[in-house]
Order: C-alpha cells, then structure tokens, then sequence
C-alpha cells in the first residue's frame, strides 16, 4: 500500500496521529534527507527522494507488496507530489493523510483569513504578476528564483508598492520569523518561506 502523509511546515508537533501512526507501520520511508532526519528510531528502510522523479515513480511500482510512506513537506496536494503520486497510480491505489499547509500555518499565526485568497505557487512555473496585482488576497508558495524580493520588485513595477507583503520565514522552526511589510519596503533575501499578499492591512 501506498501512503503520502502531510508533515506540515515542519515540525513532528504538526503532523497528525493518523500520519504518525502509517509512518509507524511503514516498511519503507521515502521523502527528503531533512525528512527522513526526523524520524532517527525508524527500523525500516529509507529511500532518499532526489530530482530523478520518474525513477521514483518506477521504484515504487516495484514496491507493491511493501509498505510505503512518502513523507510530503505541509500538505501533499498543495503544490506537493501528492498530485503527482494520484496520476501515476491513481487515487484507488494512494492513501493520502492531509497536513497543514505553510500557507494554513502562517494564516493561523497572523489571524489572516482563508476564506477569499488565492492559493499559488511559483515553483517550477512562470508567475502571472498582472494575475497577483488584479487579485486582493494572495498566498504563495516561493522558491529560489521567485522569492518575496521579486515578487515585491514585480508589484512595485506595476504600481502595487502599497500593498502589504507578509513573509513566514522558516515557520514552524526555532528560527520562526514572520515580517509585515509594504512591497516597496522588500529588499531582502529570506530563508524557506511563504508569502501573502495583501491589498490591506
């Protein structure tokens, strides 16, 4: 069987009993070496995700009469390989144990409210910048090449430099930092982190 399971932003703390438990019973743990690090009494095997995703995708077909947990970063189908996971094998064949998303994590640690942004991402994808500005509340996964420095730089260039940019940098670690401030006022560069984007404070 085939479980994906939602570690959260970081944290053990964050993931659920239900996902704590199929790592238990797993015979095989898959996800990323800081992952797999947080798991040092797990007597099974470890299988260390790389960039070779068709691989793994091959790798785990083999692995049908194993118990396998992919360990996936906040929650598995948002923006995680969760999605990628269903269409290889489909969702009869993946069990899929939610986690809180950054996006949720930062939300709940600033009192913003979900209930009208628009969840994004710019990892591997072009961002539609004209998209962000004309959207009042926006929340968005970031990445080495689109961080809240070009993010910022992009809604400046477009007449946005008021709008509030709220950056969740490391969430959920012991290095925790969370900065409010106006796009034009973003300059520097900031660890693993999420961002949304505000019309108003």
């Amino acid at each position: 069987m085939l479980t994906v399971v939602g570690m959260g932003p970081a944290s053990l703390a964050l993931m659920t009993p239900m996902a704590l438990e199929a790592v238990s019973h797993a015979d095989v743990l898959v996800g990323g070496k800081r992952h797999l690090a947080q798991f040092p009494d797990f007597a099974g095997e470890l299988h260390a995700l790389d960039a070779n995703i068709p691989g793994l995708m091959r790798w785990i077909a083999a692995q049908q009469n194993r118990r396998v947990v992919v360990l996936a970063s906040g929650d598995p189908l948002f923006y995680g390989i969760g999605k990628r996971l269903v269409a290889e094998f489909g969702i009869e064949k993946v069990r899929i144990i939610p986690g809180i998303s950054a996006v949720q994590y930062l939300c709940s640690k600033t009192g913003i409210d979900m209930n009208d942004i628009w969840l994004t991402s710019s990892h591997g994808r072009a961002v539609d910048f004209d998209a962000l500005v004309r959207s009042p509340k926006t929340a968005m996964v970031t990445d080495a090449h689109c961080g809240p420095r070009e993010i910022a730089a992009a809604l400046v260039a477009r007449g946005a430099g008021n709008r509030w940019i709220v950056v969740g940098e490391n969430l959920a670690m012991e290095n925790e930092r969370i900065h409010w401030l106006k796009a034009h006022e973003v300059s520097a560069q900031y660890a693993m982190n999420v961002v949304v984007i505000l019309n108003e404070r």
